[in-house]
């Protein structure tokens, strides 16, 4: 088998979010109040392809070629090594750009199915060759970085070859290959008229084993649940055998070996196989605009929806600082903005925060279930503002990563964070998290945005999805992104919240582990890992340290 240009992601830009040729923009508004509260900020510019500067690989030991399937599976092209050297972290893509690629596989393997992945771990293991799992490269935490850990010898194992897609209509499961990304997997079962339900912003690119591998929450998780949720079973293909549980809506016969591999980040195994629940694909979907008095008066309507049986499918609520650069960049302007700031004023919410719920469903359902959450917005003093900002989020929910990329392109450092906490504790969260990044841009005399919102809501609380932007020490914006993430991460770790929700621990989050699990907890995924991956060559570390 030869890997094809669409399983070695040639359609992929290596420098940034997306495919080649997609570009984003933002209107004059947004660039006037980016020139005004950050200044005028130096371009890191960028490298092209052809340029980066890679170190000649390492040959890879004949057995491993022959497990693979021959050279025919195997590449050790400079443009794939690239492609593969990198996930969509904020230092990934200032690296990209710099064109300097320290770090890289010696070859990128692409098994044909799963006894080619079972052949090649057993030959890596043998020989001492770490492997590091690859779907869609959308880890923003580096959970893709090709971290050799003691081996001399590194792969990246793409698993886009292994995209099959079986639905059983009776029980409403179905098994997904874990190499179909997010709309493959959705329109192979839009054809027998299902939905996974798991959009999350990666949904174009990224796959269904990074959702299993991470514990991926989508847009619309407070209505379809979280990925793991949805996971039903799962097949892990480990160097020491293969793992699978079995497909059933529960078990009491023991600790769930399912939750075990789900979040596992490639550590244990490769997962070559997951089924997962399905629904039938909405009738309708509604989303709409609201605006709540204020963030703390907002996460009180959030807590009543969720713990008063009404909450939608999916729901946002933007702090104020949010709210206000959201707006600025909407492009809304002239009469439109005129009139929806008097609308606001005359009710007393011009300084609320947005508020985005969604409904999706049958016909019937989503307006039973819509007038329910109406009823108890208004009681928390949610003022309503129509469809057209719910139709504005739906068609830019994607979005979000272009913007980055033309953020970073005009020298602005932007990145995003994320966290979970009890509701009696998520306010103080909130407060401590931005103070912790607006101390750190003061005391380097830079100006800066700190926005958060609330994007997946539970009975007993929810979480913070926080993005900052600063201007770039250009030369220096790796340094200055880690001042910043570390003093994020402490402030999570002093309120106990958790130190990621849904992005994963990947290379970035590892030194907060101990804060999260404990060190008996360490000790027990690392048991884990001794007996699945003897020879420690699955992604080293990440989760735990190699």
């Amino acid at each position: 088998m030869t890997p094809t240009r669409e399983m070695l992601r040639r359609d992929a830009a290596y420098d940034r979010w997306g495919e080649v040729g997609h570009r984003s923009a933002i209107g004059a508004a947004a660039e006037a109040m980016l020139r005004a509260e950050l200044g005028e900020s130096e371009s890191p510019g960028s490298v092209p392809l052809a340029a980066v500067r890679i170190a000649t690989p390492e040959p890879l030991p004949e057995a491993v070629l022959a497990a693979a399937g021959g050279e025919d599976a195997v590449s050790t092209a400079a443009e794939d090594r690239v492609r593969h050297a990198f996930g969509k972290g904020y230092p990934d893509l200032i690296r990209m750009r710099r064109g300097v690629v320290e770090e890289a596989p010696d070859a990128i393997v692409a098994p044909a199915d799963r006894d080619r992945v079972a052949a090649v771990l057993e030959a890596c293991a043998t020989a001492g060759v770490a492997v590091v799992p690859f779907g869609g490269g959308t880890s923003v935490v580096g959970g893709v970085a090709p971290v050799r850990g003691r081996f001399d010898r590194l792969i990246a194992l793409d698993l886009t070859a292994l995209r099959g897609a079986a639905v059983d209509p009776i029980s409403m499961t179905a098994r997904l290959g874990p190499g179909l990304r997010g709309p493959e997997a959705e329109a192979a079962l839009s054809s027998e008229g299902f939905t996974l339900g798991h959009f999350p912003q990666s949904y174009r690119y990224a796959t269904i084993g990074g959702y299993a591998a991470t514990r991926s929450a989508g847009q619309a998780s407070s209505g379809y649940g979280r990925f793991d949720a949805l996971a039903t079973a799962l097949e892990l293909t480990s160097p020491a055998g293969s793992l699978r549980t079995l497909e059933t809506p529960h078990s009491a016969a023991g600790p769930s070996l399912r939750e075990l591999v789900l979040g596992s980040e490639g550590v244990l195994g490769v997962i070559t196989d997951v089924t997962v629940r399905i629904r039938p694909a909405p009738e309708r979907r509604r989303y709409e605009g609201w605006f709540a008095p204020g963030f703390a008066d907002g996460i009180e309507i959030v807590r009543g929806l969720a713990q008063g049986g009404a909450l939608p499918d999916v729901v946002r609520l933007s702090d104020r600082e949010e709210t206000r650069v959201s707006l600025a960049m909407s492009g809304l302007s002239g009469a439109k903005r005129h009139g929806l700031d008097a609308y606001l004023r005359a009710r007393g919410r011009r300084d609320g925060c947005m508020l985005i719920v969604g409904w999706e469903g049958g016909r019937e359902d989503v307006e039973r279930r819509r007038q329910l959450s109406r009823r108890l917005l208004r009681a928390g003093r949610a003022v309503p503002l129509g469809a057209s900002p719910g139709r504005s989020w739906a068609h830019g929910r994607y979005e979000g990563p272009h913007l980055r990329d033309v953020l970073i392109d005009r020298g602005i450092l932007v990145e995003t964070l994320e966290t979970s906490h009890v509701y009696g504790r998520l306010d103080d969260l909130h407060a401590a998290v931005a103070a912790a990044l607006r101390r750190t841009m003061d005391a380097a005399g830079r100006p800066g945005i700190v926005m958060c919102h609330v994007s997946h809501v539970y009975r007993d609380g929810a979480s913070l999805y926080f993005t900052f932007l600063t201007p770039a020490r250009r030369g220096a914006e790796i340094e200055q992104w880690g001042e910043l993430k570390r003093a994020a991460c402490e402030a999570i770790v002093a309120e106990g919240g958790t130190i990621t929700h849904h992005h994963a621990v990947g290379r970035d989050h590892l030194p907060y582990m101990r804060s999260e699990v404990g060190e008996l907890g360490i000790e027990a995924i690392r048991a884990v890992k001794e007996r699945l991956d003897p020879a420690g060559i699955m992604n080293p570390g990440k989760l735990v340290e190699a």
